[in-house]
């Protein structure tokens, strides 16, 4: 079985083909520049680029794949959540493709191609535990099966991503500020600076990013003559020192509530042996082999994506899209985009095994 996925949720307009011996077939993702110059991506824009590229996108992964589009026997695309405008685009151009080849169509909760995508790329068998981090989320999760999760925490305020994206605009980095703030501090040293581990003792998987990064702007404005951030003046090697302070904080953070979840999902899974992580900041190396010696230690298997699939792109659409497939979960073609989503809410209706629906 091959299954086409359509990602649009956001500023990467992508597409891919797999099947359903965990074959990658083509796969194609434009990373949308233009945000750069506003430190954010604006929804407007990034609507209106995914309607200019989205087709050839979709056909460049045909032309890796080498075949034609009838070929296909689904068509997935990410439904939510996500920046509506650019979802649209998306779930359109997907609807399209089904009712013009007759093939089924899945919308696919864009958290969901996160969750799974591990099980692309590693032998990760369910229930397994998650920690899903990214720019716009942040949530541990025991994954069950397709459309089956129970989430033990999630963040009060700023996902992780979001905390290292601010942080970056407060250091003058860039945009994405992730793998600045990476990069920065590997020349660091992140004893320097004693900066709080919010929520490290509510007794909960719950996390909160937002205190953090308010001390580290009261460190850079420290760096100002009149505490003002815009005017602080700091040396490269202070940079680095901030940013590998705040990159062990935020780790820290992520690591402790873990290990809590992980007692949680022994007791309910004795069977369990998997932890995996996934979403954009699990592209984070640091973070990575912190959560693989945590895993080893508490006697699970560490597991996430290759790297170049923890951003978003079509391979993780085209996947969750294949396990869904592969039970008979399509949709409607009259469901509606979903600006917000949860993994642990209620899906769009499912057509069952019948296929397209007009």
């Amino acid at each position: 079985m091959k299954v086409l996925g359509i990602e649009s949720s956001c500023d990467e307009t992508a597409a891919a083909i797999v099947t359903d011996d965990r074959k990658i077939l083509g796969s194609s993702v434009l990373t949308q520049l233009e945000h750069k110059i506003y430190g954010g991506v604006v929804p407007e824009i990034a609507a209106r680029a995914h309607l200019d590229h989205i087709d050839e996108i979709i056909e460049d992964t045909f032309k890796q794949a080498n075949l034609r589009p009838d070929e296909i026997d689904a068509v997935a695309a990410a439904a939510g959540p996500g920046l509506i405008g650019g979802v649209v685009v998306g779930v359109m151009a997907g609807k399209a493709l089904a009712l013009a080849l007759n093939k089924p169509f899945i919308a696919i909760n864009h958290l969901e191609g996160h969750a799974l995508a591990a099980r692309l790329s590693n032998d990760v068998e369910y229930p397994y535990l998650l920690l899903l981090v990214s720019g716009g989320h942040c949530q541990i999760l025991i994954v069950k099966g397709v459309g089956e999760f129970e989430r033990l925490g999630t963040t009060i305020d700023d996902a992780a991503g979001e905390a290292f994206d601010k942080v970056a605009k407060m250091l003058n980095l860039g945009y994405p500020g992730g793998p600045m703030i990476e990069k920065m501090a590997e020349l660091g040293d992140e004893n320097r600076f004693v900066l709080p581990r919010p929520l490290a003792n509510s007794g909960d998987c719950n996390l909160s990013f937002s205190g953090l990064k308010t001390a580290v702007r009261k460190i850079i404005e420290s760096y100002s003559p009149d505490n003002n951030i815009e005017h602080a003046i700091i040396r490269k090697q202070d940079v680095a020192d901030i940013c590998a302070c705040f990159q062990l904080a935020a780790t820290d953070s992520l690591v402790r509530k873990l290990q809590k979840a992980i007692g949680i999902f022994k007791s309910k899974y004795p069977n369990g042996k998997d932890l995996v992580v996934s979403g954009g900041v699990a592209a984070n190396t640091y973070l990575r082999e912190h959560l693989k010696t945590l895993a080893e230690k508490e006697g699970l298997i560490f597991a996430a994506p290759p790297i170049k699939y923890c951003t978003d792109n079509g391979v993780m659409i085209a996947w969750a899209g294949m396990e869904r497939a592969l039970k008979g979960l399509y949709n409607d073609l009259d469901f509606k985009p979903r600006p917000r989503w949860p993994l642990d809410g209620n899906a769009p209706k499912a057509a069952g095994a019948g296929g397209v629906k007009a």
